[in-house]
């Protein structure tokens, strides 16, 4: 333990967050890396560059799931693997999603220096498109990698400007073209994702290390209501149908019904698209999203199964059509794993707690198919998905060291 310790280098995976922010870089201070974009094109050459040094193998999947992968002495047993994903949100931070990679890397790094010849291969991997941003709904790398949703289905999904997954794709292929191809899919012997927290509990108690139980349950939507434009100035309002007031009748109805005095609903309406978005036209259209989610399964089902009633209900003079675009159960990952890594963090003195996920991750798909487990570490005031996100040098290292320990071990089983 203490010698894989020592080769972990605290300064130079601080260092590699700051050089990885500077593709998709904001004027703020944050990150705009859409998924299959130019930026993110640019992010994972960086990142090959740094594993090509340290002699890691790159290969690449259909949907562009990026591995680097450091052979074991048994190259023929199913992989452990380490990671997360490099997309962001428009206004996104440096950490998010950033911190599985590159301390996933920083462990690759350190078991090499070592000198360490583990039984299994490890895989570092960057998983394609988790935040969904650009193309929705997100974790569609590693849903595909799980066999969870169908590629075919994935490549036609388009942006916001018509792109299709399938168009942007040609372009990572093209920027990679000598990248060796995998098949999709596999079977891990296991998979470990190390990520900030997304919330302010570890913050707030000074708490380094969380041993993630579960992911709390998802159910997401898109919403469209279908209206007719017409003059604002002419058109009397018992004759219109208006889009946008059968829309926001619906918010507030869904507001209402999944109010929850305990806080326990997570209910988001977190994008909301107006047609013709005109001053002096009636909006004809009206597209929003809803992200519900709860961690227990019936209330996440009871809930869930009200949407579409409540958006016919109070759709009065426009057609409205509801379409589920992902319904994830409550998951909780296997005790021997969390029980490594508190075994990990308290051989180091670190503080540690047990602590449930609010935030999707890519290990909610790969838990279906191996062992999973996650380690958070905490982030300033629980800010995230802001370009205000921020960790400490001493947590994103303290973080690793238990990731290391606990990969080096999986890949000696």
């Amino acid at each position: 333990m203490a010698d894989i310790d020592h080769f972990i280098d605290g300064a130079r995976l601080w260092a590699r967050h700051e050089a990885l922010a500077t593709f998709g870089a904001t004027p703020a201070g944050g990150v705009d890396r859409p998924a299959l974009s130019r930026a993110e094109i640019d992010a994972r050459a960086q990142l090959m560059t740094w594993a090509a040094a340290i002699g890691l193998q790159p290969s690449t999947d259909d949907i562009a799931n990026l591995f680097l992968r450091l052979p074991g002495r048994d190259p023929d047993l199913p992989p452990v693997l380490v990671g997360s994903h490099i997309d962001s949100q428009p206004t996104g931070g440096k950490y998010d999603g950033v911190y599985g990679v590159l301390a996933g890397l920083e462990c690759l790094e350190a078991i090499v220096a070592a000198g360490a010849k583990p039984r299994r291969s490890i895989e570092l991997v960057c998983w394609t498109n988790e935040e969904g941003s650009r193309f929705a709904p997100g974790m569609m790398g590693s849903a595909a990698f799980a066999g969870k949703r169908r590629l075919e289905d994935i490549l036609a999904v388009r942006d916001a400007d018509g792109v299709t997954v399938a168009g942007a794709l040609r372009a990572v292929r093209a920027a990679e073209n000598a990248l060796a191809h995998r098949p999709l899919g596999g079977t891990p012997a296991a998979y470990v994702e190390a990520h900030i927290e997304q919330g302010p509990i570890l913050d707030m108690r000074s708490i380094p290390i969380g041993v993630v139980t579960g992911i709390q349950g998802k159910r997401t939507f898109r919403v469209r209501i279908v209206g007719e434009e017409n003059h604002a100035g002419t058109s009397p309002r018992s004759a219109r149908k208006d889009a946008l007031m059968d829309s926001v009748r619906i918010v507030s109805a869904l507001r209402d019904t999944f109010a929850d005095p305990d806080d326990i609903v997570r209910f988001t309406v977190g994008m909301f698209t107006v047609r013709p978005n005109a001053p002096s036209v009636v909006p004809s259209e009206v597209e929003f999203s809803i992200d519900l989610r709860h961690p227990d399964t019936s209330a996440l089902a009871r809930l869930g199964d009200q949407v579409a009633p409540i958006c016919k209900a109070n759709s009065l003079t426009c057609e409205a059509e509801i379409r589920e675009l992902i319904h994830d159960p409550p998951l909780e990952f296997p005790g021997p794993l969390r029980e490594k890594i508190r075994l990990a963090a308290a051989a180091r003195g670190l503080g540690h707690m047990e602590i449930p996920s609010g935030a999707g991750h890519d290990a909610r798909y790969l838990h279906y198919i191996c062992p999973t487990a996650m380690i958070f570490i905490p982030c300033w005031k629980g800010i995230s998905h802001n370009e205000n996100e921020r960790i400490t040098p001493a947590d994103a290292l303290a973080g690793a060291r238990v990731l290391a320990t606990l990969v080096l071990g999986l890949a000696g089983e």
